[in-house]
């Protein structure tokens, strides 16, 4: 059984995976607006892992005998200047969704719930790779600057990627 202040924290994650979707999915409108459709991609595969990754909190909650409790979300930013700008702001954003994780690390620590901390590790180790991804297009967009041709380039690699829901046990 959850403690109601774990209870709480994982709630609020819920939301914030949640958000992190409707975010992801408002950056991939913006790149279709643009006709950066390869981004646009890559933001549709960040949206399915965000609903992935709420949808894993949400399952916990319920498996340790707690209830969901969903809150509202808020509207996500829908314009930005340039797409080096959505990507800052996407790597800025799991910096955030890092800290909010190991937040809740510290909490279930504090709260000598390790099953939960057990299960925050698999979130540890995502935000990793997330810092990780959204840096590297960070860091091709700075050298690409302004050329056009590096730019479809890059939009043509990121078409390439392919959401895959990660095996049943997972979920």
């Amino acid at each position: 059984m959850l403690k109601k202040k774990m209870q709480k924290a994982l709630n609020e994650q819920i939301n914030a995976e949640m958000y992190s979707s409707y975010l992801y999915l408002s950056m991939e409108s913006y790149f279709r607006s643009i006709s950066l459709v390869g981004m646009a991609n890559w933001m549709r595969g960040q949206v399915q892992e965000e609903l992935f990754h709420a949808i894993k909190f949400y399952n916990f909650v319920g498996e340790r005998g707690a209830r969901v409790e969903l809150g509202t979300i808020r509207k996500p930013e829908a314009d930005w200047a340039s797409p080096l700008a959505v990507f800052e702001h996407i790597l800025k954003h799991e910096r955030m969704v890092t800290d909010m994780i190991n937040n809740l690390v510290d909490l279930a620590i504090a709260e000598k719930d390790h099953a939960t901390r057990n299960f925050l590790q698999w979130f540890v180790a995502e935000q990793v790779e997330e810092e990780a991804s959204a840096g590297e297009i960070v860091d091709k967009l700075k050298l690409i600057k302004n050329d056009t041709s590096g730019l479809f380039l890059l939009d043509a690699e990121l078409a390439k990627r392919v959401f895959t829901m990660p095996p049943q046990g997972e979920v």
